[in-house]
């Protein structure tokens, strides 16, 4: 989708404001060359003074993107993109983040055990004179797993530093039964939304 673009993105510095691998590699795989700033912010914005779980991820990923900006543009080599996201797993109106614990990542996957619920990624883009916002949601169903199936896969450290206590494109997707929406808002970046805001900001610069 960005190839007709491909040679102005060439000439960006682009910076993911993650430390997540699995963004990273899904950026490189459709091409762009990006390099990662994982964001100092807190993350300590109240979801309850959101009106929905799509304006609390939208902000979270802003705030991650502009910590980062004004921190390189600080020292002198400020980018021409940033692109920040954030990714919260939600059942029964109540957000799953990343366990804490063993025992916090046990009680997150057997409720999702058996049940559908719904991944929020919030999605910032920002260049020198534009900010894009948006989210993308999917409904992911588990299908049912036992107490000794959930130790296991706790047992491989997998859980640890995912929402919602699974990582679909690792052990924990063996867990998911069907995705409805794009399956890379559960892997914690939306490809074909991201793909088509950057073609949109840069199509007429040809």
């Amino acid at each position: 989708m960005l190839h007709p673009i491909k040679y102005i993105l060439k000439q960006k510095n682009i910076v993911l404001a993650s430390g997540s691998p699995r963004r990273k590699e899904l950026l490189e795989n459709i091409g762009l060359k990006v390099s990662i700033c994982p964001s100092l912010f807190e993350e300590n914005l109240d979801p309850k003074s959101f009106d929905s779980f799509s304006d609390f991820v939208e902000e979270t990923a802003l705030q991650k993107v502009l910590e980062v900006e004004q921190r390189l543009s600080s020292q002198g080599h400020g980018p021409d993109i940033v692109i920040g996201a954030d990714t919260v797993v939600t059942v029964d109106d109540e957000i799953f983040g990343k366990p804490g614990n063993k025992d916090e990542a046990f009680t997150m996957l057997s409720r999702l055990s058996g049940r559908q619920h719904i991944v929020y990624t919030g999605v910032v883009i920002k260049s020198v004179d534009k900010t894009i916002k948006f989210t993308e949601k999917a409904n992911v169903l588990f299908g049912s797993i036992d107490e000794d199936q959930i130790k296991g896969y706790i047992a491989t450290g997998e859980p640890m530093d995912k929402a919602g206590g699974y990582g679909i494109q690792g052990v924990g997707g063996t867990f998911v039964q069907r995705v409805e929406g794009d399956y890379f808002t559960v892997v914690g970046l939306p490809l074909y939304r991201l793909c088509s805001e950057i073609y949109s900001m840069y199509k007429n610069c040809k």
